[in-house]
């Protein structure tokens, strides 16, 4: 997938490649968790199809729900979305730094290279 310690650094050409890459996986993650939370506040706990949208948007940006949940099923749904977004949100942050800290970690590794004797 990337280079290793050996090879020389990646052009700029194929680390943007890379960028877009994992910006992609990281929309499509967003997307599915996105969509879960919309499918679980309209079914579960009877929100309208925009109500759920705005309160599935809330929980996974870290702002909150909006609304007052009506059941406990609903809380229940709710508690479990909330921890599944916190995983998301810290996957999602490795995702998209993956390839800016591995070429980092890589252009460190060739200067140590460079000054050995």
């Amino acid at each position: 997938m990337f280079e290793s310690r050996s090879d020389p650094l990646a052009s700029r050409w194929v680390f943007a490649r890379r960028v877009i890459k994992f910006s992609t996986i990281a929309l499509i993650v967003i997307g599915v968790a996105l969509g879960i939370g919309i499918l679980g506040y309209y079914y579960i706990a009877r929100f309208t199809w925009i109500d759920s949208l705005l309160n599935a948007s809330m929980i996974l940006g870290g702002m909150g729900p909006m609304g007052d949940l009506p059941s406990d099923a609903a809380k229940v749904f709710a508690s479990f979305y909330a921890l599944f977004s916190g995983l998301v949100f810290i996957s999602l942050v490795g995702i998209v730094l993956a390839p800016a800290a591995h070429r980092a970690l890589h252009h460190f590794h060739l200067d140590e290279e460079d000054q050995t004797p």
